[in-house]
């Protein structure tokens, strides 16, 4: 007896239906794979879209980018304002309370180089640490009896500008320290190295504030620590102008935000 042998397709299903079983998983393999692949794409247009979040390590980057690059964005009048108030001690007049008092500007000078805006001695510090430029205005206390020059030395950063007032401040007085700057036709027309009694530094996150303090009537240097209420009241004044240039260069500026746009 001969054993049976099933027919082609026998103990199978009918080949229509297996067909249509290989299509249907094809199309919902891709349609799963699309799926993926939209979610995948919205995801990263969220990210994009999500507000960027600075490391401290940035912060603390753009703000200093931000705060070097101020003597290029502010103007020569936002930098040396018209009028500066300071303050003499209360111990200068022997009285209980300290006396306020205001300073004009003279005049701004152009823009000039390090080694040229200061003396030879301040110069080699200056160039030490990296100077870039220097920016100088000459201003008259009230009574017109005494000048003061600041000058905004542009240094790398607040390190340098730090270490620069460090080794000014070491000399003894005038220390060395920015150069007077005279302007013609005005009180200051003699105002010269000669006649520089006082000198002064002070750092301001990355400039150096350096302040140079005389007589307008063209006296040379005599020994102030002879007379202390003209030693208190030229240091007051050459103190308080170079506070008064030095707060807005040096304020802290906002913390950095990024809308979350595109190339933000």
């Amino acid at each position: 007896m001969q054993p049976e042998f099933p027919g082609p397709g026998a103990g199978a299903a009918p080949a229509g239906r297996g067909r249509g079983g290989w299509r249907f998983g094809v199309t919902l393999t891709a349609l799963l794979v699309g799926t993926a692949g939209l979610a995948g794409s919205a995801a990263g247009v969220s990210a994009q879209l999500l507000p960027r979040r600075f490391t401290v390590g940035q912060q603390q980057q753009i703000v200093g980018w931000e705060m070097t690059r101020r003597w290029r964005t502010m103007t020569a009048g936002e930098i040396f304002p018209a009028s500066v108030s300071y303050q003499l001690p209360s111990g200068a007049l022997g009285g209980a309370s300290a006396l306020s008092l205001e300073a004009y500007r003279v005049g701004i000078a152009p823009q000039t180089s390090c080694a040229a805006a200061s003396d030879p001695a301040a110069a080699r510090v200056l160039a030490a640490g990296k100077c870039t430029a220097v920016l100088r205005a000459t201003y008259a206390d009230e009574t017109d009896s005494m000048l003061v020059t600041v000058g905004v030395a542009v240094m790398p950063g607040a390190g340098a500008a730090r270490t620069a007032a460090s080794a000014l401040a070491a000399g003894p007085q005038p220390q060395p320290g920015v150069a007077a700057a005279p302007f013609r036709s005005t009180l200051a027309q003699g105002f010269g190295n000669r006649q520089r009694q006082l000198s002064l530094a002070v750092s301001a996150g990355p400039y150096l504030i350096m302040s140079t303090a005389g007589y307008a009537d063209g006296r040379p240097r005599v020994q102030l620590s002879s007379n202390p209420y003209a030693d208190q009241e030229m240091t007051s004044f050459a103190t308080g102008v170079a506070d008064a240039v030095g707060r807005p260069l040096a304020a802290e500026p906002a913390p950095p935000r990024c809308p979350g746009a595109p190339g933000c």
